[in-house]
């Protein structure tokens, strides 16, 4: 059994990024600028927007945090959106989710110009990857893509299970694993709420994705000898032991399920830094124009 280090890979291609950058200001052109409008205070949104903000200074890009107030309204946000759109430096931004209820998030994501959605979230965005066309990626995908590349998980011909059809995960996800491409090429089976006998399911899959923010919700019985599991899910839950008062957990059962796993990847230290890097990126294609 092997244990998926998302840490660890999203590490080693940040140096090429770094490289990249490096490359860039040589030739006189401009460091790339990545901006994040984060609205109220919320404590993994908090978290997530710091990691961001680290990661754009290992790589040598700007990066611009706009904060409004949790009160603000759907009007001001827009104005924000509208701003970041027209201003030349920015290559991409990104608007932290979730937004307080006041806000509709659709609203808000089609409000952003396409070229500098580097969340991959856009319709417009969507729309391009599901044609394959070149486009911005939904970032945590894209990293469990690069996660699979890394480590040579073979997905032609397998039988692929996503658990969750979120906008955001699992849908592109689904998309991403059956294109013609390498990752790619599989069967993928996408369930979710309403799916009926879902342990008969996993156990006949190759490869498992679960996306749900569910603790726990995968157990060894649902999980055949030799399976690949990923498990996207950070739900924080009360710790007495950690310095917060919480801890990230995962959709996955960690302690029965990878005994029986080819490869399995853990929470935290998985798919989460493969997140930041999908969104950096994004914000070096923005940067270098690539969208055509």
């Amino acid at each position: 059994m092997i244990i998926i280090d998302g840490k660890k890979v999203a590490g080693e291609l940040k140096q090429g990024i770094k490289a990249e950058v490096n490359e860039r200001l040589s030739r006189g052109l401009k460091r790339p600028h990545l901006a994040a409008v984060l609205v109220g205070t919320d404590g993994g949104s908090e978290t997530y927007v710091a990691n961001k903000v680290r990661d754009c200074e290992e790589v040598g890009f700007q990066s611009t945090l706009i904060r409004l107030d949790e009160k603000a309204g759907e009007k001001e946000l827009l104005g924000v959106v509208r701003s970041l759109n027209q201003d030349v430096s920015v290559d991409g931004f990104i608007v932290q989710l979730p937004l307080p209820a006041q806000i509709r998030e659709q609203i808000i994501l089609e409000a952003i110009d396409p070229d500098k959605d580097v969340d991959g979230f856009h319709p417009v965005n969507i729309g391009k990857m599901t044609l394959g066309l070149p486009s911005f990626l939904p970032a945590t995908p894209a990293g469990i893509i690069r996660l699979l590349e890394y480590y040579k998980i073979e997905t032609s011909g397998k039988h692929c299970i996503v658990i969750g059809r979120s906008n955001i995960v699992g849908t592109p996800l689904s998309i991403l694993l059956s294109r013609k491409a390498n990752p790619g090429n599989s069967t993928v089976t996408l369930c979710h709420s309403y799916t009926r006998n879902l342990g008969d399911l996993t156990k006949q899959a190759d490869i498992i994705i679960t996306a749900l923010g569910r603790p726990g919700f995968l157990t060894g019985s649902m999980v055949k000898e030799g399976a690949v599991v990923i498990d996207v899910g950070t739900t924080r839950v009360p710790s007495e032991t950690s310095k917060s008062g919480f801890k990230l957990t995962g959709d996955v059962k960690f302690e029965e399920v990878a005994p029986k796993c080819s490869f399995i990847s853990p929470v935290p230290g998985g798919v989460g830094p493969m997140t930041r890097l999908g969104l950096l990126l994004n914000t070096l294609k923005a940067a270098d124009n690539k969208m055509g």
